[in-house]
């Protein structure tokens, strides 16, 4: 190794201080004036009688370096050629280099605010750890769903929502995404951005999440083979708010923790003891594709149910503001609203009791399920009360008068046309009908052992639901005539989780919806088609989708926001969305015995009359407005019933 000259070495030290920040790089700055000034003195002080000693010359020198304005008070050939060069060096090294420290430092240090290191102050906010597919749909629900959201400042003694985003890296473009959102425009304000990922402890402090009183932490993205997966990292960020709680002796905050495998819930559960709801995207959504396939149409009173774009939504209510009542009595004084059931206290539970007994008795410890439009619709009347709206009379509902459920099958030809994580979750969901029988095939360009490996650990060996894999691009017209999907009863088209976006998945899915009409074009009968989206702006690109469409992401950030305002909604999502107890159904009017042009108020009563509750029509044809569906119509609203209209209900299996 050479060694290093002495202007090496000086340079290593000067490059060493400009590096600890602008204080040392002033201070290099301040020295090197210091030195400039003392070899100006020292130039102009020999022979010179206007100066006592060096330290006036240096002073005369320090002068010209700082101020040009004494050039011309020189005089003589060498004081002013000395005091030329002083007065130029001084625009370099004083103006120059000092403006620039400065200017750099103010930069970095804007920066470094507008990246949001500094830890947020605030008490019982809601945090949301992660900017994902998902975050900006959560924040709009948040911010949408005034009533709950009023209820739940009220239980937590705050006045104002205020929202803390964890994101990895903090951008304008957020911000900017953030203000151009529906439902947010210039309530982007209330929304707090900090940069970090919820893998580190610091940044958890950053967002105060244990002072927060809910912490959402939504599923992210990663590579197909990566390690980290999604719910490796929501385990970590539990793993550090508990052992930082425990190092501070604070409480543990409400989080609901969105994981991509169910058979995870267990672990996550045990890295967390405090209040936590998980939220299983994998079984969540492949619970609403089954359902949907038994129950062709379904996917309309899903979408209008588990997002808040429009129409009526599940609301759970405290049981004193109907203390003493029956459901009954409850739903008279609520006009604008179905009154769904009851959450009874089971020990640390509730015990799910939908199309309960009109006569069921309401104690302040329960819970009303509620569906209405908005959420004042859910407070009954006042005694008096006549604001527009008119008592109900009372609707009877038995127990014990289950009738069968009406559902496609029992044998289903099942076509998927794509592949992601939670095909193994929707064949295994499949398996928990004892009922039906399912002959599923898969068609996906991915490697067929790859695929049958995920499925193996997934399915159980004995698993009653057959599978049998397809090599083969569904978006090429050619490969998917081979398929045959006319020989199907109900055919999927899933959104891939392989691509970098969901605008690519989409695209890839949209492009082989178009094929497969192309396909079915001349067939009489045509299968059931049920897509899936990720984004929410996709699902109108489609003119001519007359199919079946659920968009995944904005479905589970609506039941993410919607449970961390109110706990007890999951147990009722469970509830509805899985094999036995209440369903959502679709009926023939043949079924009830309606009197000619009868009314929403006529349905309700014949509905009670058989165990059931009525929720609203599915139209054969599109109303003016474009909608299949009709929900919660007014009592008085005739049904104007047609040929293949369907009613809309929740009974019992």
């Amino acid at each position: 190794m050479l060694p290093l000259s002495l202007l090496d070495r000086v340079k290593y030290i000067v490059e060493r201080q400009f590096v600890k920040g602008a204080l040392f790089q002033l201070l290099v700055v301040g020295i090197g004036i210091g030195l400039i000034s003392l070899i100006g003195g020292l130039l102009v002080w020999p022979g010179a009688d206007s100066f006592q000693d060096l330290g006036d010359a240096v002073w005369w020198a320090f002068l010209r370096l700082t101020d040009p304005g004494y050039l011309g008070d020189d005089e003589g050939d060498w004081r002013r050629l000395v005091s030329t060069m002083l007065t130029v060096t001084g625009y370099v090294v004083f103006m120059g280099t000092l403006v620039a420290i400065l200017t750099r430092s103010l930069i970095a240090k804007m920066t470094d605010l507008e990246r949001g290191l500094t830890p947020v102050t605030l008490r019982n906010h809601v945090v949301v750890l992660g900017w994902t597919s998902r975050t900006v749909p959560i924040l709009q629900e948040l911010l949408a769903s005034s009533g709950r959201v009023k209820r739940f400042l009220e239980r937590h003694a705050t006045k104002r929502l205020r929202l803390v985003v964890l994101s990895d890296e903090v951008t304008s473009a957020q911000t900017l995404s953030l203000r151009n959102e529906r439902d947010i425009g210039r309530r982007a304000r209330q929304i707090v951005l900090r940069s970090g990922t919820p893998l580190q402890p610091e940044a958890l402090h950053r967002v105060a999440c244990l002072d927060a009183a809910a912490v959402i932490v939504p599923s992210s993205s990663h590579g197909p083979d990566s390690l980290v997966t999604s719910d490796v990292g929501t385990v970590k960020a539990l793993l550090s708010m508990t052992s930082q709680a425990q190092y501070l002796h604070a409480k543990l905050p409400y989080v609901v923790a969105e994981i991509e495998d169910i058979r995870k819930q267990a672990v996550v559960e045990r890295a967390y003891p405090g209040p936590l709801e998980v939220i299983a995207s994998d079984a969540m959504i492949s619970r609403l594709l089954v359902q949907t396939l038994l129950h062709p149409g379904l996917s309309e009173v899903l979408n209008e149910l588990l997002t808040a774009r429009f129409g009526n939504d599940i609301f759970v209510r405290s049981g004193d503001i109907a203390s003493g009542q029956t459901l009954g009595e409850f739903a008279q004084n609520c006009p604008d609203a179905v009154v769904l059931g009851l959450l009874e206290r089971a020990g640390n539970g509730w015990n799910v009791m939908l199309n309960a007994p009109s006569d069921t008795r309401i104690t302040d410890e329960d819970r009303i399920i509620v569906m209405a439009r908005d959420y004042d619709d859910t407070h009954p009347m006042e005694p008096g009360e006549t604001r527009g709206r008119a008592r109900l009379e009372l609707v009877e509902r038995h127990a014990g008068k289950r009738l069968p459920v009406r559902q496609s099958g029992p044998r289903h030809r099942v076509l998927i046309l794509g592949w992601n994580r939670r095909v193994p979750a929707l064949l295994a969901e499949m398996a928990r009908y004892p009922n039906h029988t399912y002959e599923v095939d898969l068609v996906s360009i991915l490697p067929v052992e790859m695929r049958e490996n995920e499925i193996a650990r997934y399915l159980p060996a004995e698993s009653e639901v057959s599978h049998r894999q397809l090599m083969a691009d569904f978006a090429v017209e050619e490969e998917l005539r081979r398929v045959d999907p006319a020989g199907y009863d109900a055919i999927f088209l899933l959104s891939s989780d392989r691509l970098s976006t969901g605008e690519e998945a989409d695209a890839r899915t949209m492009m082989g919806y178009l094929q497969l009409q192309e396909v079915l074009a001349s067939v009489e009968d045509p299968p059931q088609v049920v897509m899936e989206l990720s984004d929410p702006d996709n699902e109108t690109l489609l003119v001519t989708n007359q199919n079946e469409t659920l968009v995944s992401s904005m479905i589970l950030s609506h039941i993410l926001a919607q449970v961390a305002l109110r706990r007890e909604l999951r147990v009722v999502l469970d509830e509805l969305f899985t094999p036995g107890g209440a369903e959502i159904m679709m009926r023939s009017p043949d079924e009830f015995e309606l009197p000619a042009g009868a009314d929403f108020a006529a349905f309700e009563k014949t509905a009670g009359a058989r165990g059931e509750t009525a929720l609203g029509v599915f139209r054969a044809k599109q109303d003016e407005d474009g909608r299949w569906l009709e929900m919660n119509p007014g009592r008085d609203t005739r049904l104007n019933l047609q040929p293949g209209d369907q009613l809309v209900v929740m009974g019992t299996a």
